[in-house]
């Protein structure tokens, strides 16, 4: 390690500093995201599986293990889960045999919007703690340099995928009497 990049101790002091915060940010969002998807009988690995389903408009079990940032096994059992309630569906590639692809039954994608549709960011501790420096500053904080962290330790890939899944919600959803619907598809012509 090069002196000027950096002494041990500021590596020590910074690594540990976003290990703590990040555990104690992850508590709060895993108690919050667990109270949102208790009515539907899933739990967090099987609802972000659904999401990539969705956001990805199927995908391949590496896929969702990547995304989800999950082991692979836990990414096809969770799937296969959702399999057996007759939320996902497995399918191979005509031109690509060896990967398995999940994509959501209208069941599983029913579930998924009726889900996010009754988000409530009241029950999100993060959103409510985020509040006093959105009316202070006007705006949600920066996630900016946590975003560059993350895209140096998984890679481009990942946060095109990121990137993707949240304007996929930005072009589906519209919101109507503080409520989030689904937007209906133009019919074809």
């Amino acid at each position: 390690m090069n002196e000027k990049e950096c002494s041990m101790k500021e590596a020590l002091m910074f690594t540990q500093r976003v290990g703590q915060l990040s555990k104690a940010l992850w508590k709060s969002i895993e108690k919050d995201w667990q109270n949102w998807i208790k009515p539907y009988d899933l739990n967090i690995n099987e609802h972000h599986i659904l999401w990539i389903a969705y956001q990805l408009n199927g995908a391949s079990i590496s896929d969702v293990a990547n995304f989800g940032v999950m082991h692979v096994s836990t990414a096809f059992n969770f799937s296969k889960k959702l399999e057996e309630r007759g939320l996902l569906q497995f399918s191979k590639k005509e031109n690509d045999k060896r990967n398995t692809y999940v994509c959501l039954t209208e069941k599983g994608e029913q579930m998924f919007l009726s889900i996010m549709e009754e988000y409530n960011p009241e029950n999100s501790s993060a959103y409510s703690a985020a509040l006093p420096i959105k009316n202070l500053y006007g705006k949600f904080p920066e996630l900016l340099e946590m975003m560059t962290i993350v895209k140096n330790i998984y890679g481009e890939n990942f946060m095109e995928i990121f990137e993707k899944s949240f304007s996929n919600i930005e072009d589906t959803f519209v919101e109507q009497n503080g409520q989030l619907k689904h937007k209906e598809p133009a019919p074809m012509k």
